[in-house]
């Protein structure tokens, strides 16, 4: 069975085709720069000894409808081509990034389920606009093909509710549903089970504080293989410290601003949303250009990594007390897998809990599940690659097959 994962943004294109066989990777790409005056299509196939090739594609006016096109076309070209044509694919999985309380798991589209995302599309206004244009043109593009959405929120569905319920006014909820969702959801669910694959135990039998790092970043306490609690909120703003996003703030702070610097909310947005984070702290987004300048003596870099790191010990301990007894602490994402400093910070000082991280270990780079914390402590530190494209392929492939 081959699987073809869509994840459309504003302006891009990512995808992956998948044959779930043995679970490899046949082709994967990215369209950039759509509506603008020239975008770009990379697309690379991957052949059975690993061997890849890309063909770089650029064209005038390019947008949606016309990049799934170029894809499809890439997808069953003689030369570039890994499969006969579109029927060759037996379902198109499409990351959706808010499921609001209406999807707990997967499901084949239909009018019905590309009406509710629509319903949902306030509490996503970037994100759930552009996954439902590549829903569309996805299903003009692959006639007669199921196509499945896979949500970030969904794991994050099992959340008790007083982990969930903001101290508002009841009617917000009631009316509006303004609540904790999460995100990152198929993250956390994927190197969940691989952590429960590593460690040789059913993940519904461990305790998890799984931590996806990455431009953006979330913390989430498993119990039993169940999301009981989360970092992100209502938003991706709320929780740790990321790229660009400030995490947990005073909520009075943008009263302050607008009464006292006149801003508007538009201004304030954009402050929390992307220029605070580590951005507003030294002027880099990117963690390899943090470490960089902390190591050269910067005073903002090496605050904005003590900020950063400070955050996730804190929720570590918040979570370690939710859950009352943890198995395993995971890294994952961008950073989490690479920045072998930023996990030392992170576990630093936290022998009390039974987190450390061994130095040698630790600076292990192979790209597998790995353990990374002494033998003498009693929580096992990991640090899992992430693969959100084969877990939606995963649930994909679940879904057209009940």
């Amino acid at each position: 069975m081959k699987i073809l994962v869509i994840n459309t943004g504003s302006s891009s294109i990512k995808y992956q085709l998948f044959d779930m066989a043995e679970e490899t990777v046949l082709a994967t790409g990215m369209a950039e720069r759509i509506g603008s005056d020239t975008g770009t299509l990379s697309h690379t196939t991957v052949a059975e000894d690993g061997t890849r090739n890309t063909t770089e594609i650029s064209e005038k006016q390019m947008d949606h409808a016309r990049g799934l096109a170029c894809i499809a076309a890439l997808l069953t070209d003689e030369t570039h081509g890994v499969i006969k044509d579109a029927l060759d694919i037996a379902a198109v999985g499409h990351r959706v990034v808010h499921g609001g309380e209406t999807f707990k798991d997967p499901l084949i589209i239909d009018q019905s389920v590309t009406d509710e995302i629509e319903k949902n599309t306030p509490l996503a206004p970037l994100h759930n606009p552009a996954n439902l244009t590549g829903i569309r043109v996805a299903g003009s593009v692959f006639l007669n093909v199921p196509q499945v959405a896979v949500f970030d929120t969904a794991f994050h569905q099992t959340l008790p509710k007083q982990a969930y319920m903001y101290a508002l006014p009841h009617d917000l909820y009631d009316t509006h549903r303004i609540r904790r969702y999460g995100f990152h959801g198929t993250s956390h669910a994927y190197v969940a089970g691989k952590a429960a694959d590593f460690l040789n135990i059913p993940l519904e039998q461990l305790n998890l504080i799984t931590l996806h790092l990455g431009n953006g970043a979330s913390a989430t306490a498993i119990q039993n293989g169940k999301s009981v609690d989360t970092s992100m909120g209502l938003t991706p703003l709320e929780g740790l410290v990321m790229g660009t996003r400030s995490g947990d703030v005073d909520p009075a702070i943008p009263f302050f601003l607008s009464r006292h610097l006149d801003m508007s909310l538009d201004e304030i947005d954009a402050i929390f949303n992307r220029q605070s984070g580590l951005k507003g702290l030294c002027g880099e987004n990117d963690m390899r250009s943090v470490l960089e300048k902390a190591a050269t003596g910067d005073d903002h870099a090496r605050l904005a990594l003590d900020v950063y790191t400070y955050r996730i010990k804190k929720y570590i301990g918040a979570y370690t007390a939710v859950l009352g007894r943890v198995d395993a602490l995971v890294f994952t994402g961008g950073i989490g897998e690479n920045a072998s400093d930023v996990r030392e910070y992170c576990c630093r000082g936290l022998s009390g809990l039974g987190i450390a991280v061994d130095p040698v270990r630790n600076k292990d780079t192979a790209a597998l599940p790995r353990r990374i914390n002494p033998g003498n402590t009693s929580v096992a530190v990991l640090v899992v690659p992430t693969d959100e494209e084969l877990e939606i392929a995963r649930q994909t492939q679940k879904t057209v097959l009940k």
